[in-house]
């Protein structure tokens, strides 16, 4: 599974439209750097590991936070400054 989508991967993928990704993105909803990052001005990715997991605990926050931290950890950059 790709990490990292584009809006047409993730609005499939999630049965959102464009325009509700780019709302849930521009409101907050969902955080950049963890749901989704931007390329340049133009390009946006979606993390769509963790939107699956934000779709399917929108009701139970506290575990979508855990999906979140175990995703931050899995990050090699986390990794090596636990290390120090």
């Amino acid at each position: 599974m790709q990490l990292f989508v584009n809006k047409r991967q993730a609005s499939e993928c999630l049965s959102l439209s464009d325009s509700t990704l780019k709302k849930y993105r521009l409101n907050g909803e969902w955080i950049e750097g963890v749901h989704w990052v931007r390329i340049n001005s133009r390009c946006v990715r979606y993390n769509l590991a963790l939107l699956k997991d934000w779709v399917q605990n929108r009701g139970n926050p506290k575990a979508h936070i855990r999906a979140i931290e175990a995703y931050q950890r899995s990050l090699l950059g986390y990794q090596r400054k636990q290390k120090t």
